[in-house]
């Protein structure tokens, strides 16, 4: 790791698990293209939660992944966890499909706001392909490095853990199964939850009710949505 990056806190266990990515040239070269836009431009999340993700949900801890693609690109909306903003913003549409198909799905939710950290308390992994985007530039910082990054994790989480649910939503996401090994984890699938798609299979999928039976079939314990 470069010093930029040490000076953002990475959870050990993801540390330990992603030093082989540290320490290649691609995160070297990212690592110095984040730097220098942090330093010109106006750039989501702030860069202490670059990481958020990792440093709430420790590899141990993990039992269902999202994907998403980049953060929000709109003033206080990003903190690093893909789908949720904090608790001050409005919910973006997306999320609002995503918790009106839990209720649809399940019945209820635990959420009393748009921040998803009641669920990665639990072990659900919020992870975006993209770490950082520039303010109102969506897709800015694609084709940097993250994705290789990213990639990497999804594959490690694949090769060193047992029964975990991924959920990728949108053609984008739905790509990334290919890193994942579906003898040993479930991969669930769909359009995603923007409203642009959302009526086009995402409602009605009943991922979150599928995840949870999962789940408890491996003596794990299902997740409160």
């Amino acid at each position: 790791m470069t010093q930029y990056f040490m000076e953002v806190k990475i959870e050990q266990e993801w540390k330990t698990l992603l030093k082989s990515e540290f320490d290649e040239s691609y995160f070297e070269k990212l690592t110095q293209f984040v730097k220098e836009e942090y330093a010109r431009h106006t750039i989501f999340p702030p860069a202490k939660l670059i990481f958020n993700a990792f440093n709430k949900c420790p590899v141990s801890k993990v039992k269902v992944v999202i994907l998403g693609q980049d953060p929000y690109h709109g003033v206080g909306q990003a903190h690093g966890l893909c789908f949720s903003v904090p608790e001050n913003i409005p919910a973006p549409p997306s999320l609002k499909n995503i918790v009106r198909e839990i209720i649809n799905d399940v019945g209820h939710t635990i959420l009393k706001s748009p921040n998803l950290e009641p669920w990665v308390e639990q072990g659900v992994f919020l992870l975006n392909a993209t770490l950082t985007v520039r303010m109102n530039q969506a897709g800015s910082h694609q084709n940097r490095g993250w994705e290789q990054f990213t990639d990497a994790v999804m594959k490690k989480l694949s090769d060193e853990k047992d029964h975990i649910v991924f959920l990728l939503w949108g053609a984008y996401a739905g790509r990334k199964k290919v890193l994942i090994d579906p003898s040993k984890h479930l991969v669930l699938t769909s359009v995603h939850p923007s409203p642009l798609s959302a009526h086009q299979g995402f409602f009605g999928n009943h991922h979150f009710s599928k995840t949870n039976e999962f789940l408890m079939m491996h003596g794990k314990t299902p997740i409160k949505w």
